[in-house]
């Protein structure tokens, strides 16, 4: 095997839903002031007995149905997650025993929200290196569990939610043109700017410095995605569709323009789900999928960006 594929993807968000008029009776904002800021109008909050695994695992399981396995396909688990309070057992592990599965490697990851795409690289090169042979990798995280209820600038960004994807070898390498198939990663961090996005504290809780993260973001993230285009041999125009870290519409929209994918749907599933870190990226492409939005085959550039100020991309194959 000199490859890997997505063979299927899945998502889940919990039921209740909050929305920026709810919001206004908590802290002082409206409507109006969230969605010209950041285009946020609804988010899914999940309740205190729904902890991350548990949305990890609906995810997870909806991906497998969609492939039409069983949990004992399953060799690796990677969770991508910046929201698991508990240090043992790690999500991977707890997501493996909810579904039931035999004896796979149970990783997490903790890139925050770039945390999905750095898990699927590594998924990739698991397989690519014989160690697995079909992997089940997830973005969850419950950002309202360490959102600050009381600072207006944060706590409107925030939701709940996973998304997941099957991995599995193949004999066509990352040039190919086949369904799933996953380019190489370009990926990186900006050591000096981490502060910039935190999850710190006992309770840990979420702070940004909003403004540094979007010059940042929006000036040096474009020829970084530019060059993951390039390694896969896509040109940003031949793009069927850009799914971004769902951070902030202000900032989606013009990054997607900056890269240059002019032809390429663009997600915009920030707007009904806000900001749920390792989550976004799997959520909005699985839901672009769920609809058709992109065809089998066509390529899809995944770019996370955020915590740590760390970045990964790679440009995919639709399933």
């Amino acid at each position: 095997m000199t490859g890997s594929r997505i063979v299927a993807l899945g998502h889940y968000q919990p039921a209740k839903v909050l929305t920026n008029a709810d919001l206004s009776k908590l802290v002082d904002t409206s409507d109006e002031w969230i969605t010209s800021r950041v285009g946020i109008r609804t988010r899914h909050v999940a309740g205190p007995d729904e902890p991350v695994d548990e949305l990890a695992a609906h995810a997870g399981a909806k991906a497998l149905a969609s492939a039409g396995l069983t949990p004992a396909d399953i060799d690796l688990v990677l969770v991508a997650t910046s929201t698991a309070i508990d240090r043992s057992p790690n999500m991977a592990a707890r997501v493996a025993a909810r579904l039931g599965m035999g004896s796979p490697a149970v990783m997490d990851l903790n890139v925050v929200c770039s945390g999905f795409t750095h898990a699927l690289a590594s998924a990739d090169h698991t397989v690519r290196a014989g160690a697995a042979t079909r992997a089940l990798v997830i973005g969850a995280d419950k950002m309202t569990e360490v959102a600050d209820w009381t600072d207006r600038s944060t706590c409107v960004l925030v939701g709940d939610g996973a998304g997941a994807a099957v991995i599995e070898a193949t004999t066509e390498d990352h040039r190919a043109t086949h369904a799933g198939t996953i380019g190489p990663v370009l990926w990186g961090s900006v050591p000096e700017m981490g502060h910039a996005v935190r999850i710190e504290g006992t309770p840990p809780r979420f702070e940004q410095v909003g403004q540094s993260v979007y010059r940042w973001a929006t000036t040096q993230l474009p020829p970084i995605a530019r060059q993951v285009c390039e390694r896969a041999g896509v040109a940003p125009e031949e793009l069927a569709a850009v799914v971004l870290h769902q951070a902030n519409l202000r900032l989606i929209e013009p990054l997607a323009q900056r890269i240059g994918a002019v032809n390429a749907v663009i997600a915009r599933d920030v707007v009904d789900s806000g900001n749920t870190s390792a989550a976004s990226i799997p959520m909005a492409f699985s839901k672009l999928v769920e609809r058709g939005e992109i065809t089998s085959g066509a390529p899809v550039l995944l770019f996370g960006f955020g915590g740590n100020l760390s970045y990964a991309g790679q440009v995919v194959r639709c399933p």
